[in-house]
C-alpha cells in the first residue's frame, strides 16, 4: 500500500527540502561486485543469472528504511511493500516491465519471475504495481560495461540498477553495477549501505 506521509516526520525532512526542487538530484555509485558464487549457483540449479541478481537486490534493499520511501510530485510516499522492476525484450521487437515482488524465498520468486517475464514477452504489455515500492533493474549483457549512468526525465523517481555482462576470470567472476537513487530519498551512507549488504548476500547465495 501506497500512502502520503509528512516529510517532517521522517528522517528525510532537510534532504527533501534539500534535494526534491532539484533539477538534477539523483546520485550515480557504480561498484564491482564478485558474483562468482552467483555464476556458479546460477549453473549448479539451473537458475537464470539475472533473476538471482534481482532475487538478491530485493533482498538487500527490502533491510533498509529509506527504500521504502520514495519523493514524487513535491510529496513524499511511503510503502509497505517492495517490487523488482525487470525489463525483457518482446516478440514485436520492443521491451516490455513487469514489477516481481520481492520474497524472501528463493523459489517463490524464481516461480514468479519466470511466469510474469514470459506473459509480457509475450502479450507485449506491462505488468506493474503501483502500490509497491520499486527498484528497476536493466541487464545490458551485449556487451561488457565499466558503468552506466541513466538518464534523469523527473517521471520516475525509483532507485535504479544496470548492469552489462559479467567478466569470468580465472578465479572469480566480476560485474559492475551501477545504482542511481534519489538524493531526497537516501543519502550516500544508505546507497553504500545497500551495495555492502548486497555484496553479502550475493556471498550466501
Amino acid at each position: 500500500m501506497k500512502q502520503e506521509i509528512n516529510p517532517k516526520d521522517t528522517n528525510r525532512a532537510i534532504a527533501f527540502e534539500l534535494w526534491t526542487k532539484s533539477p538534477m538530484p539523483m546520485v550515480t555509485l557504480t561498484k564491482t561486485f564478485d558474483v562468482t558464487r552467483l555464476r556458479k549457483e546460477s549453473r549448479r540449479r539451473g537458475l537464470k543469472f539475472n533473476m538471482l541478481l534481482c532475487w538478491c537486490i530485493g533482498r538487500a534493499a527490502s533491510k533498509i528504511e529509506e527504500f521504502y520511501m520514495l519523493p514524487q510530485d513535491g510529496k513524499l510516499y511511503k510503502y509497505d511493500r517492495m517490487a523488482i522492476n525487470v525489463i525483457v525484450d518482446n516478440v514485436k521487437g520492443g521491451i516490455s516491465f513487469c514489477d516481481v515482488a520481492v520474497n524472501n524465498d528463493l523459489d517463490a520468486f524464481n516461480a514468479n519471475y519466470l511466469h510474469l517475464t514470459e506473459t509480457i514477452s509475450q502479450i507485449c504489455q506491462d505488468i506493474l504495481d503501483d502500490e509497491a515500492a520499486i527498484v528497476g533493474t536493466s541487464a545490458v549483457t551485449g556487451t561488457e560495461l565499466d558503468s552506466i549512468t541513466n538518464q534523469y526525465s523527473g517521471i520516475f523517481n525509483s532507485p535504479f540498477l544496470a548492469w552489462g555482462r559479467y567478466r569470468k576470470g580465472w578465479l572469480k567472476t566480476t560485474l559492475p553495477i551501477s545504482f542511481q537513487f534519489h538524493h531526497a530519498q537516501m543519502d550516500g551512507s544508505h546507497a553504500a549501505r545497500f551495495l555492502e549488504e548486497l555484496q553479502r548476500i550475493i556471498n550466501l547465495v
